[in-house]
């Protein structure tokens, strides 16, 4: 009977409602504001240089003389390139400052699981902590990178190029730059959310920082 009880409160615990979660996640961004402006700085610079070339992609569609085959092909593989090397970037970032975050918090990590919080709690915790810098930084990334963008073609090209651009691929440059920022933030947390998640109580508790 004594086992099934306490069954039942280690799956209440395990169960904690996501609400409570993104609360608690919500408050750690609060407290450790300048820890997640390091964390948000790489994801928003990574996101910005991505939707500037993007955004130059959208404005070079829209000039006169980019109608040569060879003219389109290469610029595509510059672009590729630019992408692939922001996003290696910016994941790399986001490791490093996440690792980072996870030994700073080692106390804190320890005393939850000696309160009950299951290894599950903590990756989630950290997942929805890095979620939500990812979604505001990616948003911040690309109003600088897309409007800086723009800015330029307006000085060089004048109004009607910006304008020709469009509200629609603006709006597709941005949900993409948000979902890639989300997923990318969330796959480089994953190592150090399961390095704090396997970390003896005890062992945390008792670590000097």
């Amino acid at each position: 009977m004594k086992e099934q009880t306490g069954e039942r409160i280690i799956g209440r615990q395990a169960k904690l409602p996501l609400s409570k979660a993104f609360e608690i996640s919500l408050n750690s961004i609060k407290i450790r504001f300048w820890r997640s402006m390091i964390t948000g700085a790489g994801i928003f610079l990574g996101i910005a240089f991505l939707v500037s070339v993007l955004a130059t992609s959208l404005v070079e569609q829209h000039l006169p003389g980019i109608g040569d085959s060879a003219a389109i092909q290469a610029a595509k593989n510059r672009q590729l390139w630019l992408v692939i090397m922001s996003l290696l970037v910016c994941t790399v970032g986001i490791t490093n400052s996440m690792l980072m975050s996870v030994t700073e918090r080692f106390k804190e990590i320890g005393t939850m699981k000696c309160l009950g919080a299951l290894d599950s709690f903590v990756v989630e915790l950290f997942l929805l902590e890095s979620g939500l810098l990812g979604i505001i930084a990616s948003f911040m990334g690309w109003v600088v990178g897309f409007f800086s963008i723009m800015l330029i073609a307006w000085a060089g090209h004048g109004w009607k190029t910006v304008a020709a651009v469009g509200v629609g691929p603006a709006m597709l440059v941005l949900l993409k730059s948000m979902v890639i920022g989300c997923v990318l933030t969330i796959i480089a947390t994953i190592p150090p959310a399961m390095r704090a998640a396997k970390m003896p109580p005890a062992m945390a508790i008792r670590t000097e920082i």
